[in-house]
């Protein structure tokens, strides 16, 4: 993976793990303290946002493989601490993205195994490109028999608490993400893209040129789970900030895993980021698929448990 990028012209670079604010992911992040500097940091969410400053600083093509880390809950696809390649490309959009994925993918998988068949779990996975292509709201609406534009929001809760009701605290702008997880993630087995994601869900990717409330997004689903989602980059700072100050007001009526706003990242867009396409690709789970194992548990070395027993504390 890194000799593919590497050979395209991109740079690989650390970014912080250990930053003063969250961002670049709705998701709760785990806190810790400097005590030099008195003052309160967070394991990364994710490498998004200080990549994009540097394309602001002039750097075109670079790309990362690093750990996130999120303060959430472990299944057989999640864990909290978890390994990323995100990659940025100034002058590109999410099209392109899209056809450099494919052809990282195809090229691994036939490197691999000679040929583009993986077998997964009793499946065999058809990494031939190109790969499906198929619409975020379309898909939606056919699989979960949907009457209506799942755009439509409050229809949406209506649907969700007459057919879900573990879904009742839900905020309902996160029922499009939730609802695609239950009708439609589970039979995207063979690669497959979903374009165009709601503008609800997608706060860093740039309104859909041609399509009212969508972005140029597209996220990448094999073996029935997201590999890796893409974007045209928002790089308007007043577009950003507006959607920066929705998710502050959703943190303020109770949405944990909302962010505050990063004032810095504000900054830098303001100075002028060029239009770019931007790729988050979980390897972890790209790993999965590769070795046939059914958790992230047997991919990792030392995936996260609850310990056996409480420290012993010392007596007095």
């Amino acid at each position: 993976i890194r000799r593919f990028f590497e050979e395209r012209g991109f740079l690989e670079v650390e970014t912080p793990i250990l930053q003063a604010t969250t961002g670049g992911a709705e998701a709760r992040p785990f806190k810790t303290y400097h005590n030099a500097l008195d003052h309160e940091f967070y394991l990364r969410l994710s490498l998004e946002l200080h990549l994009k400053r540097l394309l602001v600083g002039g750097f075109e093509k670079v790309f990362e493989i690093g750990r996130n880390f999120r303060n959430e809950g472990i299944d057989h696809n999640h864990n909290p601490e978890f390994t990323m390649l995100e990659a940025y490309w100034a002058y590109a959009d999410y099209q392109d993205m899209a056809q450099l994925v494919e052809e990282l993918l195809s090229g691994l998988v036939l490197h691999l195994f000679g040929s583009y068949q993986v077998p997964y779990q009793g499946r065999v996975l058809d990494f031939t490109p190109p790969f499906k292509r198929i619409s975020f709201v379309e898909a939606l609406k056919e699989k979960a028999g949907l009457p209506f534009d799942p755009l439509d929001l409050e229809r949406l809760r209506i649907f969700a608490d007459a057919h879900h009701p573990e879904l009742a605290q839900v905020p309902s702008y996160k029922l499009l993400d939730k609802l695609f997880s239950i009708y439609v993630e589970p039979e995207l087995q063979n690669p497959t893209f979903v374009f165009d994601f709601p503008l609800a869900i997608s706060p860093l990717a740039k309104r859909h040129r041609e399509k009212p409330g969508l972005t140029e997004r597209w996220d990448l689903y094999a073996g029935g789970m997201e590999l890796a989602p893409a974007y045209s980059e928002l790089n308007d700072p007043l577009d950003q900030r507006e959607r920066f100050l929705e998710q502050a007001r959703r943190r303020r009526e109770g949405d944990e895993e909302a962010p505050e706003p990063d004032e810095d990242f504000l900054l830098a867009l303001e100075y002028g980021m060029p239009p770019a396409a931007g790729l988050g690709l979980g390897l972890d789970r790209l790993a999965m698929i590769l070795t046939d194992q059914p958790s992230l548990r047997d991919v990792l070395l030392f995936p996260l448990l609850k310990p056996k027993r409480e420290p012993v504390e010392e007596k007095a």
